[in-house]
């Protein structure tokens, strides 16, 4: 493999991973293997540390298609607890507000999913990286700031409701969408149109543009690979080749 020119992997990031964390453990041990200080790796698109699932990493002069890979249409299969709310719109803070459920059945969540198919807006979490006077928000709503994001325009896709639990409001979505898209609002919004608040509890991302999860590696995989496989560099390559 030539990881100067450039490599792509697609991994499965694990819950409670953050991103860096990811490329982090690539990028160390690649530095190890190629006997460099520095070497280029990113990513194509964050996830929370509460969520699993598809990343794309990749590395030296590759690192430049990383716009064009996070472009790409990205689904997730994502769960919602109804009839509470928290701050950040999911696990990361406590529950703020309790809402009655008794009203909500399959047939009101089948009539409300609609409204947030194709073009919509929505406001970012106050608990996000978007940039206010170039401080992120999510700094500013930990210090009990307050936080007014504009809204931006997204496309859903696809949204369809995979799983129901009345007995613990428990409403289980799989989402086809744009780049940009908040699941977390998202989870706030529909608890909004439901009439009951809702929030986030879990989250994984199945698909980005053409890497699907069941072409990833889990990172220690990714990590054995480097550490094995041949290498071959590009002509103009300076650095080390002995390794």
């Amino acid at each position: 493999m030539d990881f100067v020119t450039g490599e792509i992997f697609y991994v499965d990031k694990p819950l409670e991973w953050t991103s860096f964390d990811v490329v982090k453990r690539i990028r160390g041990t690649l530095l190890r293997r190629l006997k460099v200080k520095k070497f280029k790796v990113g990513h194509a698109g964050t996830l929370d540390p509460l969520a699993s699932g598809v990343m794309i990493v990749v590395t030296g002069r590759a690192t430049k298609l990383i716009d064009s890979l996070q472009a790409g249409v990205k689904e997730y299969v994502a769960t919602i607890k109804l009839g509470a709310t928290t701050p950040s719109y999911d696990l990361e803070t406590e529950i703020d507000a309790r809402y009655p459920t008794d009203h909500i059945t399959e047939e009101l969540i089948l009539a409300t999913l609609p409204r947030f198919k194709g073009r919509i807006e929505q406001i970012p979490p106050a608990f996000s990286a978007v940039k206010i006077g170039g401080e992120r928000a999510y700094k500013m709503a930990r210090r009990g700031e307050d936080v007014a994001l504009k809204p931006k325009v997204l496309v859903i896709d696809e949204i369809e409701m995979t799983d129901w639990d009345p007995e613990t409001s428990s409403l289980t979505l799989r989402i086809v969408c744009s780049k940009g898209t908040y699941i977390r609002a998202l989870a706030r919004d529909i608890g909004e149109a439901l009439g009951s608040g809702g929030h986030l509890t879990a989250l994984r991302r199945t698909r980005v543009g053409d890497a699907t999860i069941d072409m990833c590696l889990t990172p220690e995989q990714c990590v054995e690979l480097v550490k094995q496989v041949p290498l071959t560099f590009p002509d103009d390559y300076e650095g080390p080749k002995e390794v």
